[in-house]
């Protein structure tokens, strides 16, 4: 499924990250997610994960869902972190910051494993070494 992605800081992600605990399983629960609305969520066979693609069809990352009426059919949206990190377009269009609003991604259930933070930083911008 086609969507566009926003992403931004919640509460928590902003606490546990300011806080030095971007390692921890905690930071882990609250942003290695992808939020649903209820009709996508079902019209996608309501999977406990999903993978996220980006547009260009170069980068994916497996993610847990949360379904949820706070976003708009069409739409999801993740917390700004490592992992919508690794689908959101790098273009700056000169201004020194990437596009975290708008991005269009394709959302598929997916069974692979969710990785923590170091192993995501590992595999896609190390080389995965």
């Amino acid at each position: 499924m086609e969507v566009l992605l926003n992403t931004g800081s919640t509460i928590d992600e902003g606490r546990l990250a300011k806080g030095g605990n971007k390692l921890t399983e905690d930071y882990l629960v609250e942003c290695a997610v992808c939020w649903i609305c209820q009709k996508d969520f079902e019209a996608i066979g309501s999977p406990k994960k999903v993978k996220v693609t980006s547009n260009d069809g170069k980068h994916t990352v497996t993610v847990y869902t949360k379904c949820t009426e706070a976003v708009r059919s069409g739409h999801v949206f993740m917390p700004r972190a490592i992992w919508s990190n690794v689908v959101v377009d790098p273009q700056t269009f000169s201004t020194g910051s990437p596009l975290y609003k708008g991005n269009r991604v394709t959302i598929s259930p997916s069974d692979d494993e969710v990785l923590s933070a170091e192993d995501v930083v590992l595999k896609v911008y190390a080389g995965g070494k």
